[in-house]
């Protein structure tokens, strides 16, 4: 029996229950015939700009279901802005086509709103309403904003935990969400603990299969309120894929990459422009929050040379070793050169600091998946940022499943030498499970590892002219379901001084 023939008995059989029905709003006008309301999915927004942002939505009248109950007719799909939640003033509105060839799914991007705005948007198709989405725009150019609030997150295996941390971070109502990779996983978990199940047994590889995983995530009210409680920046690692998978040469075939790149985007608040072509999808760019802040959101995989063997120091030192290309390093050498930001933000996947285990010169006891694995290409972007008297770099990545608070140097192996940076690590939302507060080996080898924190949540940062203040949220447990019973905490504060790398206690 295939793939698909699987899933659909697993589906049939009825262990596939708990897609939450979205409910039809007021006013929907009537309803034709045998259709069912295709919202299931729910909204968000994405990419702000000073005139406007990315609206999207899938639509899918039964979303575990191949093709999402939607058949193969184009769909047309309405959109409106307005100032105010109940849609008094109707500010911009359009009309998008959702079409099969797309996951019918909906990417519009008004233009000609107000910079440093506040706005609420909703769609209807079929005579159904959707739920209303907050949103903003990014200030104007040239504008200083008294402060940016945001949140940070990764790594959220559906089968592993439930999403609190996303209910959490919608509560927080910030101005801005980044996500920085592994939204999906591409196989099943394969831990004992596990609080539910993806519908298909196997490891994704067929446009079909990716689009069903982001579905069923999609299906979980939790991240649906993420969603729709402000826009978001999002960046890809490699579960979205395959684990691990490196550069134009990988052992991913072209066509699953085509594949698992194409779902990303249908499933994601992305620009038109960033449609994947073939095998490649343009994902990293930059968003400017007036003079306050810029984001480089960064891809750090499609472009990287293949891993180095385990503790090859050959091989880890080359010169020429890169993780992001020449193309996307020069990209962002050039933002660094541009200048005008008083901080800015490394939106990026991987471990950036040194984590050597043993902290020797020679041993190479690194992870070489993450910069570690790229010393020369970590050493030309920072140096980078020197050069160009970039006022406050701030990395933020994903990935580890545990939370890190780093200050950033040049010669990590010499324990006295100038900070000239910050990273800030977020745990996972869900991977993992629950976890105990125990500290890894690399620690004590590495004093300017400054804070490490074994637990799932996320990161929320407000950045003012002053300062940063990162906190990292603690969610009591991702195995309890009841709401309830589950509790958010902020396991340590740390600020960033302006003008002055490196974390220090609030």
């Amino acid at each position: 029996m295939n793939k698909l023939n699987r899933r659909r008995l697993f589906l049939v059989s009825g262990l596939a229950a708990g897609a939450v029905a979205v409910p039809r709003l007021a006013g929907a006008g009537p309803v034709p015939a045998a259709v069912r309301d295709p919202f299931g999915l729910g909204i968000a927004s994405g990419d702000p700009r000073p005139d406007g942002m990315v609206l999207w939505t899938r639509l899918a009248t039964a979303p575990l279901d191949i093709g999402g109950g939607m058949g193969t007719r184009n769909v047309p799909v309405e959109w409106q802005v307005a100032t105010d939640e109940a849609f008094g003033t109707i500010v911009a509105s359009g009309t998008e086509t959702a079409i099969p060839a797309e996951g019918h799914s909906v990417h519009a991007e008004p233009r000609g709103l107000a910079p440093g705005a506040e706005f609420f948007y909703r769609f209807r198709a079929d005579g159904f309403l959707s739920p209303v989405g907050r949103t903003r725009t990014a200030p104007a150019p040239g504008s200083t904003p008294a402060a940016l609030r945001f949140g940070f997150a990764s790594c959220q295996h559906f089968e592993e935990g439930w999403y609190h941390a996303h209910r959490f971070m919608a509560a927080d109502a910030p101005d801005l969400i980044l996500f920085l990779g592994d939204y999906m996983y591409e196989k099943q978990s394969g831990s004992a603990n596990r609080v539910r199940w993806y519908v298909d047994f196997d490891e994704v590889d067929a446009l079909g299969e990716y689009r069903l995983r982001y579905a069923q995530i999609r299906t979980d009210p939790d991240i649906r309120a993420a969603h729709a409680v402000a826009p978001w920046l999002a960046v890809f690692d490699d579960h979205e894929l395959k684990n691990n998978w490196w550069g134009v040469s990988s052992d991913a075939p072209a066509a699953r990459k085509q594949a698992s790149f194409q779902a990303f985007w249908e499933n994601m608040p992305l620009p038109k422009a960033m449609k994947p072509v073939n095998s490649a999808i343009p994902l990293y760019r930059r968003v400017s929050w007036g003079t306050l802040a810029r984001f480089h959101m960064m891809d750090t995989r499609q472009y990287r040379w293949k891993q180095a063997p385990a503790a090859n120091c050959a091989e880890i030192t080359r010169t020429d070793r890169t993780l992001t290309g020449a193309a996307q390093e020069q990209w962002l050498l050039d933002g660094f050169a541009a200048g005008g930001s008083r901080w800015d933000f490394l939106g990026q996947q991987v471990f950036f600091a040194q984590r050597d285990t043993d902290g020797g010169t020679g041993t190479c006891d690194v992870s070489t998946d993450a910069w570690d694995g790229y010393r020369a290409s970590r050493q030309r972007i920072t140096q980078g940022w020197v050069d160009r008297q970039v006022r406050n770099p701030v990395v933020l990545t994903g990935d580890v499943h545990r939370h890190w608070a780093n200050n950033l140097r040049l010669n990590y192996f010499d324990h006295g030498s100038p900070l000239v940076g910050t990273e800030l690590v977020t745990t996972s939302i869900t991977s993992g499970g629950d976890a105990t507060e125990t500290a890894p080996p690399t620690v004590p080898n590495n004093p300017h590892l400054f804070y490490v924190g074994n637990h799932r949540g996320y990161v929320r940062v407000t950045a003012t002219a002053g300062q940063l203040t990162a906190d990292f949220m603690k969610v009591s447990s991702v195995r309890e379901r009841d709401p309830a019973r589950v509790s958010l905490s902020v396991r340590n504060r740390f600020v960033v001084l302006d003008g002055q790398p490196g974390v220090r206690p609030a």
